[in-house]
């Protein structure tokens, strides 16, 4: 009987996947713990089951970095506001340029939102416009 497409990973490709993914040992310390070689753990990436495991977990981080992102993108932009009355005159120059010159999101279509429409403000014009601002306050 001839070698057949193996369906699923062995059960040592696994742990050491679970470990490696799990963040809490570095990859020398996964392949001494399971013994593996580093010459056959390069060997697993050639194999497609490895890789796309490998990939899909990869992805799934990704995911969830991107939500933790979202999640926490709120409270960064109303601190960033906050820090506008800073009663540190250079705080407050930087959090007005930083909300300034912020971008939205990548909309998928390999451009942040408004990017066509949006023209990149210089630090002059930001300065000349917080000067106006401040002017206003006066």
């Amino acid at each position: 009987m001839g070698k057949g497409v193996r369906k699923y990973l062995y059960g040592k490709q696994l742990r050491v996947l679970d470990d490696l993914f799990s963040g809490e040992m570095s990859e020398k310390e996964m392949l001494e713990r399971h013994k593996v070689k580093r010459r056959t753990y390069e060997e697993w990436y050639e194999e497609e089951l490895f890789a796309k495991e490998f990939k899909r977990r990869v992805n799934f981080l990704n995911r969830q970095a991107e939500l933790i992102l979202a999640r926490y993108k709120s409270l960064a932009a109303a601190k960033l506001v906050s820090l506008t009355d800073s009663e540190r005159e250079e705080t407050a120059r930087r959090a007005c340029l930083d909300i300034i010159s912020l971008k939205g999101q990548d909309d998928g279509k390999g451009r942040a939102d408004g990017e066509a429409d949006k023209e990149e403000l210089s630090e002059e014009k930001a300065n000349a416009i917080l000067s106006a601002l401040a002017e206003i306050e006066k």
